[in-house]
């Protein structure tokens, strides 16, 4: 087994260096890295319905979906993430298998963490590690976060969408009480390098193995994979399930609703409702929605030579876009 230490803290990259090592490698491997702030998402969730898009956009955190099913979670440094990939089909679905490493890690620190329903690790009743897999051929990726020392209020924030605008047949992620293990290390105090070493010590140098970094050429062609991939709208938003969207609204010109219908991350149908005031036939303005990205910054581009007021009176452009996200 290679033993990786991933120093880029940027969750595009750390994304597509899993798929990297997964399809285009047959080695084995464990890795432990981090990321700045970010939320990832389930491979078959409606990252829509799982964020906070106000507070993800004012605060500049990315939004990035992975290969693994599961719910939304949020990374900062404080969280450290481990990945296993082994070449024995017949480990998928076997999580306590991967996290049992952790578990003794945390044992030695004088820590009990316990495995728990599915695929979570608690400490004293509180989870402070999911876990999800993925196979591919006979290949199996199991990952986890580990919170250390993890903001709570920004995963908090971060992860508090308004599900009552969305129905779907999405995956949805389930709230839990969380906790940092950083809370539980009262007789070894560390910082979360600190942490991440002693992982590294007890999976792999009292075994003698040494610890890699990603060479010139690997970091070279997972970088492509992130341009092409992991950074794009089309993977993080445009491969959620389809879904439709409602919310309504009341403003000075009026009351507006919008019902949308999204396929593939593109508005499919759209109909505007409400009391308002306008001098053109709604439905054209509907008409310029169709066929256009969910999302703002698309949205605000086909509606740049537009006239709100043709439409709906006393209502800005700003105001239409709260009842469209």
């Amino acid at each position: 087994m290679r033993y990786i230490n991933n120093l880029n803290t940027d969750a595009y990259f750390n994304l597509a260096s899993e798929e990297y090592l997964l399809k285009h490698t047959d080695e084995e491997y464990f890795m432990l890295w981090r990321n700045e702030s970010c939320i990832v998402v389930g491979k078959n969730q409606n990252t829509l319905s799982e964020i906070n898009l106000d507070y993800i956009t004012e605060n500049n955190i990315k939004v990035v979906r992975r290969l693994t099913g599961g719910g939304a979670v949020f990374h900062d440094l404080g969280n450290i993430n481990f990945t296993f990939i082994v070449n024995d089909g017949q480990s998928f679905n076997d999580f306590q298998k991967f996290v049992e490493p952790i578990i003794e890690v945390l044992s030695e620190l004088g820590v009990k963490a316990e495995f728990s329903g599915r695929n979570d690790l608690l400490i004293e009743g509180k989870k402070f590690s999911g876990n999800a897999q993925c196979k591919y051929k006979n290949r199996v990726m199991h990952h986890g976060t580990l919170l250390f020392s993890s903001s709570m209020s920004d995963l908090s924030k971060a992860l508090i969408s308004k599900p009552i605008k969305f129905t779907d047949k999405s995956v949805k992620s389930i709230s839990s009480r969380v906790t940092n293990i950083s809370d539980h290390l009262k007789n070894n105090p560390m910082d979360v390098l600190e942490f991440k070493d002693e992982i590294f010590h007890h999976l792999a140098i009292k075994e003698g193995a040494k610890i890699e970094e990603f060479n010139e050429q690997e970091i070279k062609t997972i970088e492509k994979l992130r341009e092409e991939k992991y950074s794009t709208w089309d993977w993080n938003f445009g491969k959620s399930p389809k879904y439709n969207f409602k919310e309504e609204k009341k403003f000075k010109g009026g009351t507006v609703e919008c019902n949308v219908d999204v396929k593939l991350g593109v508005i499919n149908e759209i109909k505007i409702y409400g009391d308002f005031f306008g001098k053109e036939d709604i439905g054209n303005l509907e008409d310029k929605l169709k066929g256009i990205k969910h999302e703002k910054a698309a949205v605000i581009e086909s509606l740049k030579d537009v006239d709100m007021s043709n439409y709906i009176s006393n209502v800005t452009k700003e105001d239409f876009l709260q009842v469209l996200f």
